[in-house]
């Protein structure tokens, strides 16, 4: 079994940039896909963001330009730079690795 400890959320003004970091461990043989996922409020969850093992990476849309994601394979981790964030960014984002998730840590774009 895989946990994940997400932090760096937060709130921030529009324009503004936040770093949300990932780490997992636990019953990790090999680990292919990490990546983020949100859930805007009355929303469903949406991928924001995915890495594989090899660096290969897909965004969403509505981040490309403004989003990027990175992994540390030695160390499990996988971080989401967020820059010029947006209101709409505003949502509870997710950890994603090996069919496990996160608890979610929530981001919001405010002034």
């Amino acid at each position: 079994q895989v946990q994940l400890v997400e932090s760096g959320g937060g709130l921030v003004q529009p324009g503004g940039s936040l770093r949300l970091s990932c780490a997992a461990s636990g019953s990790i043989f090999r680990i292919n896909v990490m990546g983020w996922y949100r859930q805007a409020p009355g929303k469903e969850r949406e991928l924001v963001a995915v890495v594989t093992s090899g660096g290969s990476t897909n965004y969403a849309d509505s981040v490309k330009g403004r989003f990027t994601i990175s992994r540390d394979n030695a160390k499990n981790t996988v971080s989401l730079q967020m820059n010029s964030l947006k209101p709409e960014d505003t949502a509870v984002y997710y950890c994603y690795c090996s069919g496990a998730w996160g608890k979610g840590t929530p981001v919001t774009v405010s002034s």
